[in-house]
C-alpha cells in the first residue's frame, strides 16, 4: 500500500474547513447488522448495534471506510501483526479484520466500560472468541498489563475525534502506544463535524509523523468529510 504527504488542495484539506459543516448522524434503534464490505468479506459480519450505554454502540461511518481500507489494502500482510484497536464502540473495525485475516497473537479490541458488554457480544455473535479479546482501555490511564505486553504494532482507531475535552487524553494514549513499539502504525480515521477536530489534527502533528493514506474510494469519502492517515513515531 502507497502513502503520500497530505495534499494542497483544499477538497482534500480537512484544515481548509473553517466551519462546522455536518451535523452528527440521528441515533438509531437497537439493531442487528450484517455486512460484507462490498464483497471484502466472504462471510457477512454481524454488528449489534446499541445506544443504550453511548453513542459508541451505532456505526459510524469512519470506521466503515477505515474497515474497507484495512480489508483491501491489509488482509493479507497481517499474520506476524500484534493488533489493537482503541475507542472500538461496538468492534466494527478490528472484528472485520479478524473475520477475514490469518494472524498468530490474539487481537484486542477496547474501549469504555460502558461499551465492554456491546464488545463482547459482537465477538461472540461472530464465533470470533479465540482471535479477539474484549477490554477496557481509558484514554489517558495507564496502559492496561496486557497491552503493555502485547507491544501492538498496529493500532487501529476509528471516529475517536468527536469530544474536545479528550483529545490530550487520545494523544497520551497514542504516544504511549508508540512508545511501547517504536515501528508501530496507527491507522487512524476521522469525520469532521466541527472546527474544533481540527485542533486534534494539528496537536498531532506535533508529535508524529502524519501522512494521508492512499485509497481508491477517497474521492468519495473524503467529499462527506472523512481522513484517512497513518501516524508513526517521530
Amino acid at each position: 500500500m502507497s502513502a503520500r504527504s497530505r495534499s494542497s488542495s483544499p477538497e482534500f484539506d480537512p484544515l481548509a474547513f473553517d466551519q462546522d459543516f455536518t451535523p452528527l448522524p440521528e441515533y438509531k434503534a437497537a439493531t442487528d447488522t450484517a455486512l460484507d464490505f462490498d464483497g471484502l468479506l466472504p462471510e457477512s459480519l454481524k454488528i449489534h448495534q446499541d445506544l443504550r450505554t453511548g453513542c459508541g454502540g451505532q456505526l459510524w461511518p469512519a470506521g466503515m471506510t477505515l474497515a474497507k481500507h484495512m480489508l483491501r489494502y491489509h488482509g493479507d500482510k497481517l499474520q506476524k501483526a500484534r493488533i489493537l484497536e482503541i475507542g472500538a464502540g461496538g468492534g466494527l473495525v478490528g472484528l472485520a479484520v479478524a473475520k477475514a485475516c490469518s494472524y498468530e497473537t490474539p487481537m484486542y479490541i477496547t474501549d469504555q466500560l460502558e461499551m465492554e458488554e456491546l464488545m463482547a457480544h459482537n465477538i461472540t455473535l461472530n464465533g470470533l472468541n479465540d482471535k479477539v479479546k474484549s477490554m477496557i482501555l481509558n484514554w489517558g490511564e495507564p496502559l492496561p498489563e496486557e497491552i503493555v505486553a502485547l507491544k501492538p504494532d498496529t493500532i487501529l482507531a476509528a471516529d475517536c475525534v468527536y469530544f474536545e475535552p479528550a483529545f490530550p487524553l487520545l494523544l497520551q494514549t497514542l504516544k504511549d502506544l508508540l512508545a511501547l513499539e517504536p515501528n508501530a502504525t496507527v491507522y487512524f480515521c476521522f469525520k469532521k463535524r466541527r472546527r474544533a477536530d481540527m485542533q486534534f489534527l494539528k496537536a498531532a502533528r506535533k508529535t508524529f509523523n502524519i501522512i494521508e493514506l492512499e485509497d481508491e474510494d477517497r474521492p468519495v469519502f473524503s467529499r462527506e468529510g472523512l481522513f484517512l492517515y497513518a501516524f508513526t513515531r517521530k
